[in-house]
């Protein structure tokens, strides 16, 4: 049976059984369509390719883009836009997975090593000019899934769900430093929680705080956060695993991209941290092929004090050309 949580902290989910041999595949047809179908077709301008006097303006940056940092061109840009990456790893190979806590409500649970895991990830632009200036407001929501579609045995349920909405205030800065640019900074709040009842609830805020600089084909994401003392606190040592940062950074070659994510706790006698390493090439129009390499701690929350090796294959959306 697969089990869709969603809502907030304490509600209850929501069940439907998956036993047909045809409802698995159709149901992942679905989840690529979710992807793919919009973006099938993304040709360039007509007129441009037959134009050879028509002028081909500058491409921006990778973080001008996402962030709609070009006041100019903000104004015909949509209100409702990419955030994170959106990908879905079709197959993902965890070496040792967790069913402890899921033991808690259900002795006889068991796992699988194999399992799909997809992010879905958009914003809003709440705001924009704000006070006249480069300063926009958004608002983000980020849902990352681990469904064990190969968990046959136990009707392939979803074994966890993060949800995070989160606001940010995004400052277009126009700065340089050692030959770097720092376009833009930002300011905001942050949730994050798996929607679920005790005692597999968790859930977390923070205040966080992230800049942006590029170099040419590089662009860095540092990201830092202060969590936000909770007298209920459901997974109390968070951050001894998550520390109060990470770095992102991606390098394009063409139509490829290839990042790292760093993470660490910076606690040399308790060392706990993590890294993400990527890879996205081109397939067609919008849609890319995605390796994603896992190793560490905080990969979710109900996973955030287990250490994970994880590697998957399968396809993301690309944003970047």
């Amino acid at each position: 049976m697969i089990r869709l949580a969603h809502g907030v902290k304490g509600r209850s989910s929501v069940s439907f059984p998956v036993r047909s041999r045809f409802a698995r595949p159709l149901v992942l047809l679905a989840l690529i369509g979710v992807f793919a179908g919009p973006l099938a077709a993304a040709p360039q301008s007509e007129q441009a390719a037959s134009d050879p006097s028509a002028v081909t303006p500058a491409k921006l940056s990778y973080f001008t883009r996402l962030w709609q940092l070009d006041r100019e061109g903000r104004v015909n840009k949509p209100g409702i836009a990419l955030h994170r990456s959106n990908y879905g790893l079709m197959f993902s190979y965890n070496d040792d997975p967790n069913p402890a806590p899921l033991q808690e409500v259900d002795p006889a649970k068991t796992l699988v090593k194999p399992e799909v895991v997809f992010q879905l990830s958009f914003k809003a632009r709440l705001w924009r000019n704000i006070l006249g200036k480069d300063i926009c407001l958004w608002a983000g929501f980020t849902q990352r899934s681990f469904w064990q579609l190969y968990n046959f045995d136990d009707s392939s349920p979803f074994r966890e769900t993060n949800y995070e909405p989160e606001v940010l205030l995004t400052f277009g800065t126009r700065l340089s430093l050692l030959g770097f640019d720092v376009p833009f900074v930002q300011l905001g709040f942050n949730h994050q929680s798996n929607g679920q009842s005790e005692p597999l609830s968790r859930s977390w805020n923070r205040i966080v705080a992230n800049v942006g600089i590029e170099r040419g084909p590089l662009s860095v994401l540092v990201k830092s956060w202060y969590r936000i003392p909770d007298a209920d606190d459901d997974n109390p040592g968070l951050t001894h695993y998550v520390g109060n940062g990470e770095v992102w950074a991606y390098y394009f070659l063409k139509k490829h991209r290839f990042g790292v994510m760093l993470r660490d706790n910076l606690n040399f006698r308790e060392n706990r941290g993590a890294v993400q390493v990527e890879w996205s090439f081109p397939m067609f129009a919008m849609v890319a092929g995605y390796v994603q390499y896992f190793l560490g701690y905080g990969e979710s929350l109900l996973d955030y004090d287990h250490r994970v090796h994880r590697i998957g294959i399968g396809f993301i959306l690309s944003d970047w050309y």
